[in-house]
């Protein structure tokens, strides 16, 4: 997912949990994961190293999937990895 708009809400989030741009983006391409939570709303997830000491965290993306492009509604960051993923 490359053409997708970050809103200024997901920015405000990511500056505030401390997720940078490039590991948003990051996720958006790699796409471990992507769950429909709604028509028109998905949350793509993928696991990144963040902190320091440095700790796997699964970083869960909002993305809003009914605009032309998609829009990143908001993001957010959880250790508790295996509570998140799918069990399909």
């Amino acid at each position: 997912m490359e053409a997708v708009v970050i809103t200024d809400h997901a920015k405000t989030q990511m500056a505030r949990r401390g997720i940078t741009e490039s590991l948003v983006r990051e996720v958006l391409y790699r796409r471990e994961e992507i769950i429909d939570l709604r028509p028109g709303r998905a949350v793509i997830q993928g696991t990144a190293r963040m902190g320091d000491p440095p700790r796997d965290y699964l970083l869960r993306v909002f993305v809003d999937t009914d605009r032309e492009p998609p829009e990143v509604a908001t993001v957010y960051r959880t250790s508790k990895i295996d509570k998140y993923r799918s069990r399909t």
